[in-house]
Parts: C-alpha cells; sequence; structure tokens
C-alpha cells in the first residue's frame, strides 16, 4: 500500500527523479523546494516518512529537523546530502533523523532504506492498538480520528493532544504535563497556547454531538472521558 512521502529538495532533477521514481512505486508523494515551506508542511500535515535535503535554501535541513522532533512529530526523516564526512553523518542522526544517504545515491538504495523506515514506523505504531473513549476511536498507525463512524479532521498538533488524553482516559491530565508531553517545554511559559488547542479540539470532538468528551477541571486541567 502507498505511503504519503514529503520530499524536501531544492535541485529541481534530484526532486523530479525522487517524485517519479516514489511514484511509480504507488507512493502519494508531495515536494517543496525550501526548509521553511517543508517544515510548514510536515507540522500542517501528517507523512509516512520525509526526505530531506540537508542544504536546503531559506531553512536548512538540520534546523527542520530540530524543529520538528522539538514539536514532538515522530515522522521518520531520511536525510540526503552531499556532506559525507562521519562527522556530518554523526551530526544528521543526533539531530533527530533514522537515516542519513549520501549523494550521489542509486534510487534503489534509496529505496530499500525508505521501505526499512516505513516497516520500523508501521511496526511500532502496530504496537499501540486502537484507543477508544465512548464512541470515539483513534486509530494511532493512520492517525485517522473518528467519532461515531463520522471522521474528524485534525492538524498534527491536535492529534497529538487527543492521542495523549487518551492514553491517559479518565486522568486529570495537568498544563505542565501537556506542555512536557505534547509541546516539549519543560516549563510554563506565559502562553495560551494550551487553552487555544484545547478549545479547537473541543470543537471538533464535540460538533453535533451531545455527550461532551473534553471536560476542564478548574484549577487542575483536563480530562477525556465518556
Amino acid at each position: 500500500m502507498g505511503r504519503k512521502i514529503l520530499v524536501i529538495e531544492d535541485d529541481a532533477e534530484t526532486a523530479d527523479y525522487l517524485g517519479r521514481g516514489l511514484t511509480q512505486e504507488g507512493h502519494l508523494v508531495e515536494q517543496v523546494s525550501n526548509g521553511q515551506d517543508g517544515l510548514y508542511r510536515a507540522t500542517d500535515s501528517t507523512f509516512d516518512l520525509i526526505i530531506l535535503d540537508r542544504m536546503v535554501p531559506v531553512l536548512d535541513g538540520l534546523s527542520v529537523l530540530r524543529a520538528l522532533r522539538a514539536a514532538q512529530i515522530e515522522t521518520p526523516v531520511l536525510i540526503l546530502s552531499a556532506l559525507a564526512s562521519v562527522g556530518d553523518r554523526i551530526e544528521g542522526l543526533d539531530c533527530g533523523s533514522d537515516d542519513y544517504l549520501v549523494k550521489p545515491f542509486s534510487f534503489a538504495e534509496l529505496l530499500a532504506r525508505a521501505n526499512a523506515l516505513l516497516r520500523r514506523s508501521e511496526a511500532r505504531v502496530a504496537a499501540n492498538p486502537q484507543l477508544t473513549v465512548g464512541d470515539l476511536v483513534i486509530d494511532p498507525m493512520s492517525r485517522t480520528v473518528k467519532r461515531a463512524g463520522k471522521k474528524i479532521d485534525l492538524k498534527p498538533r491536535e492529534y497529538l493532544l487527543l492521542e495523549y488524553l487518551a492514553r491517559n482516559e479518565g486522568r486529570v491530565v495537568t498544563r505542565t504535563m501537556l506542555l512536557e508531553q505534547v509541546w516539549d517545554y519543560h516549563f510554563d511559559p506565559a502562553t495560551n497556547v494550551i487553552d487555544v488547542h484545547v478549545s479547537r479540539l473541543r470543537r471538533k470532538l464535540e460538533e453535533g454531538f451531545e455527550r461532551p468528551l473534553l471536560h476542564t477541571v478548574r484549577g487542575a486541567g483536563y480530562v477525556l472521558e465518556a
């Protein structure tokens, strides 16, 4: 079954080569040519794999990678780079990439590495079965959410927030817990980011339904329960 792959590559010839090859393998490929657009797409949508050129313009590849991992986006990342030293490879892996392939490369090797990352990711998600809270069903493998059979479209951060709440069903989750586990902040900044995201998530979960699922516990935090 084809997977959704984001290619962040500024060299048009390489990007076209990757796009055509991966599409022929049955994958759905989206391409961007700079790091800023790549980071936006990677955080605004859900991909199964990201192929990232290390030396893209506007925002370099390692900066994109650090931002993704800081945002708790665990999508597998395969770095492509002409930087071939051992130190360069170690730096890429230390920043959070799952694999590092040096240019020039053969498409057969890239495909084998990509498939290995996809299999590893699928195996990890498969170890986490569907989460159910009342009539709400969350599928961690596909990151799809349905309530009473109706699909609910969530942005990546909203999904991470919901999954964390669902894994703590019936327990009060504090703001500090959400900041640390969903936003990777280990302090409490003067921000209403949690309130804004919880409000949006609640609206999406409960619009058109009589029974609320996401509850605010005044002075304590939030709890997801049927």
